[in-house]
């Protein structure tokens, strides 16, 4: 099927890949208000808990680039059908646990979900037409952010106002529509690299060599940056995936082709899509804090958690409105230009966030602006990508930003949360981060914003366009200039 070949009822496919990938990223955020009451409604410790939410974040990381591929092998309907599965077990597992293990395995399974939304994105190539390519793109890629923000209300208000298991019924009816939906509505176009094998040690590889990572960076700050287990790690990640890059490099079907992946329009957007990451979680990590943070420190506002995330809510809705805005400014300017307006807009967020930390007026008004950034780049980066890729690749190059996007929010949580925890005072006789680490971790934010502006001014035009770089997806020439 030609890249851009109309099919019809595009807006209903649209709707169900945007609905299903908001819902895949509720799921991550649907524990973040059972947080503190998971060890004793667990009857564990806290420690072992926290694993509650660091296993979704492992798991997605591993299943993301992996199911990308099969798509692009077995067919990306088939792929969002399978990643529908998880959702829906993992969701009755987790409302059915009394103990923490079926926990994380629920979790686990929920994690695998995540690769719904690098697939949809590639589907959208092969059943949109050209003109409602790029908005459609931004749309379907900001739902991860949409989701990420609506969340942590939907969950509060679930979780203070009944029992916390409806929290994983509920996720699991959601899940349930969107197979349905996907089932209906999404039509089954011909996979783009039929034929082609599965790379099972290349699988294996890069499973190993990011749980090595990820474990590393997110858990360095409770085992110690310094200790054995935490340099280990960091060791063994680097030696498995300087091994698995050589695997790649050498096999005929590769699971990722780091061939494509290391020219330039592809290198320096995934390397941008890093930053951006990093620029989006450092806000959504520092504004929640200082909405509940006691009025008694001079700088928390008192919040409850469902207030705050009502305060929040409004970051999600300006995502849902700018993307498709953001697709008509990559139609008439290029995802490059949008990209750098995205990033741009986000650095300003967090200046304002310095200014105005004092209200929750002050602090939605950042939200706001920063979710508006985040919905420009966001969008603006899959279109990057898939006008620098052939359709065989489409899903799995997208899968790869979006591991990116999930490592440069991992290492922001990290780096952010280290500053949180250095920098603290006394109130109440608690210890609380000082409104000086706040204001330091929201211009780490501003910073990496900042250089992310840098890293895509560097992004190349797509030779051979004759759009000038302007269409949000190349037509197949283009592709074939840009790996020739």
């Amino acid at each position: 099927m030609d890249a851009h070949q109309p099919t019809a009822g595009s807006g209903g496919v649209v709707a169900t890949l945007a609905f299903a990938g908001t819902v895949a990223a509720i799921m991550q955020t649907l524990v973040t208000p059972l947080i503190a009451e998971l060890p004793r409604l667990l009857d564990t410790t806290s420690s072992n808990a926290a694993w509650v939410i660091t296993v979704t974040l492992l798991v997605s990381a591993v299943c993301v680039p992996v199911s990308g591929r099969l798509g692009d092998l077995l067919g990306k309907r088939r792929m969002l059908l399978a990643c529908s599965v998880p959702l829906i077990v993992g969701s009755v597992v987790c409302a059915l646990a009394s103990s923490v293990v079926p926990m994380i395995v629920g979790r686990g399974l929920q994690g695998m979900g995540m690769g719904m939304v690098p697939l949809g994105i590639a589907l959208l190539r092969d059943v949109v037409p050209k003109e409602k390519m790029s908005s459609s793109i931004a749309l379907v890629s900001a739902s991860l952010g949409i989701g990420g923000a609506l969340g942590l209300p939907i969950a509060a208000a679930v979780a203070q106002y009944a029992n916390w298991r409806v929290l994983f019924w509920g996720s699991a009816a959601l899940a349930l529509v969107i197979a349905a939906l996907i089932w209906f509505v999404v039509p089954d176009v011909p996979a783009g690299a039929k034929g082609q094998r599965f790379d099972v040690p290349g699988a294996l590889g890069l499973a190993v060599g990011l749980v090595c990572l990820l474990l590393a960076v997110s858990k360095g700050a409770e085992w110690g940056w310094a200790s054995t287990t935490t340099l280990g790690l960091f060791a063994a990640a680097v030696v498995v995936l300087l091994a698995w890059g050589v695997w790649e490099l050498r096999t005929e079907d590769p699971l990722v082709d780091l061939r494509t992946t290391a020219r330039p329009r592809v290198l320096i957007t995934n390397l941008a899509s890093l930053f951006v990451g990093f620029g989006m979680y450092a806000g959504m990590l520092i504004a929640p804090q200082l909405l509940q943070f006691p009025e008694a420190t001079g700088y928390g506002l008192g919040q409850s958690m469902l207030a705050a995330g009502l305060w929040m809510a409004p970051g999600g809705i300006m995502m849902m409105i700018i993307s498709p805005l953001g697709g008509k400014l990559t139609d008439s300017r290029g995802p490059k230009f949008t990209l750098i307006c995205g990033v741009l807009v986000i650095a300003a967020a967090y200046g304002l966030g310095i200014l105005l930390m004092g209200s929750a007026w002050g602090l939605m008004l950042f939200l706001m602006v920063s979710s508006s950034g985040v919905g420009l780049a966001y969008g603006a980066m899959p279109a990057l990508i898939m006008s620098s890729v052939p359709a065989s690749e489409t899903a799995a190059a997208n899968g790869f930003n979006t591991l990116m996007r999930s490592l440069g929010t991992s290492i922001g949580a990290a780096v952010i949360g280290a500053v949180l925890a250095q920098m603290t005072t006394e109130a109440g006789g608690f210890t609380f981060t000082s409104e000086a680490g706040f204001r330091t971790g929201l211009m780490f934010g501003c910073g990496v914003a900042l250089i992310a502006v840098v890293v895509s001014a560097f992004i190349p035009a797509v030779r051979g366009s004759a759009t000038g770089g302007r269409s949000g997806v190349a037509a197949p020439q283009e592709v074939a200039a840009v790996r020739g």
